[in-house]
């Protein structure tokens, strides 16, 4: 990785700051955690986890960690994909860290009970309106993207994605008969004051890195885009003079991604668009294991934020129990909780120099494997060599 350390000092959130008054490395903690690994791989990856947890525990940074059902396992259980006891831990804890959700098996399943709803529910029930996706290219990595070389090494972006509206949320929606036929309607909704929180927490951000904010929407054919721009100048011109701003329809910046993705540092921009520009800018990097993610919302009574960090990957369920998932972006997902929501910054940045060692080091799980060859290490074995680093560097 070339820059570690997404952002060392407390972000703000909307209208609060969001800072952790408990500092300190004391093996006494009031640092909760609760691990929903879900379903296909995500249960081994979150076993990588587990050893980075309890490696940082044996050197006095130790968390209160509870582990619970969220997805196809939790519809298995109970019938439901997130039961309203894990609904009332998540609200409870410090920091929620999720696996991943979903399967074939569920394919079949309605629409209301389908994995995926269960990480809606808490996206939406604990207000994690800002969604963090890093794009870096780790050096090692370099050859692994799509792009050439020149165009993707020293790639460092924050893409920033508003994750508790939009159309993934809005009403009216549902499949309806219209005479004849069926007709599928999906609500377009923004509030000003949904926009004004995400642009704060993106020029916020910006201000810890190159001082640049693109908003992307789609003014030119949507009444919510022309909302989006306007409350984003809005805001900039009257909070953030400093921060650099440009507009850009979200389709360009799709295109200005694969051409050119070095000329942009922080991205904010809607819940459709950011799933689809974040998914497109982790593939500049090589690989889908590789990403973590943080969506994060107002602090709680003790200043932490809302928080529930997660992998970009999916379920992968063809290759579930196999030993071959790429645990890193779910370490990765644990290293931005360490900083985001526990303020252990130094703490993030050694797991993050860990895990670039290990891939200077040429370990590479199957999904790593260049044109050259090699024999691909298990999920397990990347774990064991990173928390290997990880007392190497002590």
């Amino acid at each position: 990785m070339n820059a570690p350390g997404l952002l060392d000092a407390p972000l703000r959130l909307g209208y609060a700051v969001a800072t952790n008054p408990a500092k300190g490395h004391s093996a006494m903690t009031d640092r909760s955690l609760l691990i929903l690994p879900g379903d296909g791989i995500g249960p081994e990856v979150m076993a990588e986890v587990r050893k980075v947890i309890d490696w940082f525990g044996t050197r006095g940074i130790s968390f209160d960690v509870s582990e619970d059902l969220v997805g196809g396992c939790a519809y298995d259980a109970h019938g439901t994909p997130l039961t309203d006891a894990t609904m009332a831990k998540a609200q409870e804890v410090d920091a929620v860290l999720l696996g991943a959700v979903g399967g074939p098996k569920y394919d079949v399943l309605d629409f209301s009970v389908k994995p995926e709803r269960g990480l809606l529910r808490l996206r939406k029930e604990m207000d994690l309106y800002a969604n963090l996706r890093p794009a870096q290219c780790f050096d090692a990595l370099a050859d692994f993207s799509s792009l050439k070389k020149d165009v993707v090494a020293g790639l460092d972006i924050m893409i920033i994605r508003e994750l508790t509206s939009g159309v993934y949320f809005g009403e009216p929606r549902g499949i309806f008969k219209e005479g004849n036929e069926r007709v599928g309607i999906n609500t377009q909704r923004y509030t000003e004051s949904e926009i004004a929180r995400v642009a704060r927490s993106a020029f916020e951000l910006a201000r810890k890195r190159g001082n640049k904010v693109c908003s992307m929407e789609k003014a030119n054919v949507m009444e919510s885009g022309v909302l989006w721009r306007d409350v984003v100048q809005e805001i900039h011109d009257a909070e953030y003079p400093d921060v650099e701003l440009s507009h850009m329809y979200a389709d360009a910046g799709a295109m200005q991604l694969t051409r050119w993705p070095k000329q942009f540092d922080v991205i904010v921009t809607d819940n459709l668009f950011g799933d689809l520009l974040s998914d497109l800018a982790a593939m500049l990097t090589g690989s889908l294991g590789m990403l973590p993610s943080a969506s994060l919302g107002a602090p709680m009574e003790n200043g932490r934020p809302k928080a529930l960090y997660e992998p970009v990957h999916g379920s992968a369920p063809d290759i579930a129990g196999q030993g071959r998932a790429n645990p890193i972006a779910c370490i990765l997902s644990f290293a931005m909780a360490l900083r985001y929501s526990f303020d252990l910054g130094a703490e993030a940045e050694r797991l993050e120099h860990a895990v670039n060692a290990v891939l200077a080091d040429g370990v590479r799980t199957a999904d790593l494997m260049g044109p050259e060859g090699g024999a691909p290490v298990s999920t397990a074995t990347m774990g064991d060599a990173i928390v290997a680093k990880l007392a190497a560097s002590v």
